[in-house]
């Protein structure tokens, strides 16, 4: 990278840091411009604007989701053993995450109401990601792994709200014991939806230690 991509990279992480202690809603040119030791004309040069900012930290946070939970799960068989590893990584993803936050969950929360370019972006970028979910559902039904009825969305519904739920007991509530609940959730949605009779599962049959189908 020449001096400004550089120079714009060390941005958006300072940018991505602050993000994470007081939300997307907290960036501005003056808070980046004290963080980073650059002057406030200096940041401006960079993104023009505030909402731009705001925009260009959602845009990097999206491709570092992709590159930590997307990317390696896309090289695991299509049906439920991509499936669980897209699963696998977001529950990781969120237990790292337990201290700074999650942007796209803390952003809906701050943005839910408040519609222009910025709560579009957001909203995109979870769409997208929920989009691949359903694509990979959807694939696993193909491939019959789940059952011919299954609804792609309201599976995909079911898995986000343990995610949230995952989320909120970990980050809030300061549950040890949240992402191994993530894990059992998760599993009975799968058997719920597979072919077959559902089964009990031991406790080393979670999401995070069962092996892939």
């Amino acid at each position: 990278m020449h001096k400004g991509q550089q120079t714009r990279a060390a941005i958006l992480e300072a940018a991505l840091s602050l993000a994470a202690q007081m939300g997307i809603e907290g960036l501005s040119i003056g808070a980046l411009a004290e963080v980073t030791g650059m002057s406030k004309s200096g940041v401006f040069a960079h993104f023009g604007s505030r909402e731009e900012l705001q925009i260009s930290v959602i845009r990097e946070y999206h491709e570092r989701f992709e590159e930590e939970v997307f990317r390696p799960a896309m090289r695991q068989p299509r049906g439920l053993p991509r499936l669980r590893a897209l699963i696998k990584n977001w529950v990781s993803k969120v237990a790292t995450e337990i201290d700074s936050g999650c942007i796209y969950i803390s952003g809906a929360v701050e943005f839910d109401d408040r519609p222009g370019p910025v709560r579009d972006a957001l909203a995109g970028m979870v769409l997208l990601w929920h989009g691949a979910l359903g694509k990979a559902i959807q694939q696993a039904v193909d491939l019959g792994h789940l059952r011919a009825d299954t609804d792609p969305m309201q599976m995909l519904f079911e898995i986000h709200g343990l995610i949230l739920s995952l989320h909120h007991d970990a980050r809030f509530l300061r549950s040890p014991d949240a992402v191994d609940r993530a894990g059992v959730a998760f599993e009975r949605v799968v058997q719920f939806y597979a072919q077959g009779a559902p089964h009990s599962l031991s406790r080393n049959e979670t999401l995070l230690g069962v092996a892939a189908v």
